[in-house]
């Protein structure tokens, strides 16, 4: 089993393809197209590589939940990656900066970014193969 895509609700596509494409510069665009959402006009995209993808709709209004609040709702997401170091110098030089520092682990690093629409996405990199390790508090 694994998670095939996460449908987002952004305000712009074109922000969120920005830093989703610093963060991943193998993923493409699949298919893209307009639909109609409960009487709203929207443009969705498909941005992702063969085996998973991220799907935007642009038909956002309001803010996103406060992340250090207590509402209801995603608190973040997660990739693992294999190099952290490039995708946090990737979205650095793309503009974006790191939100929070992950705790510091003997098996893994991590770091968390806030996309264009205030969604927190966390970036893993596991620095052993053995689960016991890498889920170890």
């Amino acid at each position: 089993m694994y998670l095939e895509h996460v449908n987002l609700v952004v305000k712009n596509i074109q922000a969120s393809l920005l830093f989703y494409g610093a963060a991943f510069p193998h993923w493409k665009v699949r298919s893209e197209g307009h639909s109609e959402w409960f009487g709203k006009p929207r443009h969705w995209l498909h941005f992702g590589d063969d085996y998973h993808y991220l799907a935007f709709s642009d038909h956002g209004e309001g803010h996103n939940r406060v992340l250090s609040g207590h509402q209801v709702g995603l608190g973040h997401f997660a990739y693992v990656v294999n190099n952290i170091e490039s995708v946090i110098e990737r979205l650095l030089k793309a503009g974006y900066r790191i939100d929070k520092e992950g705790q510091v682990h003997s098996h893994r690093k991590n770091v968390y970014f806030v996309d264009p629409d205030g969604f927190e996405v966390e970036f893993v990199q596991y620095l052993s193969d053995l689960p016991a390790e890498r889920n170890s508090d």
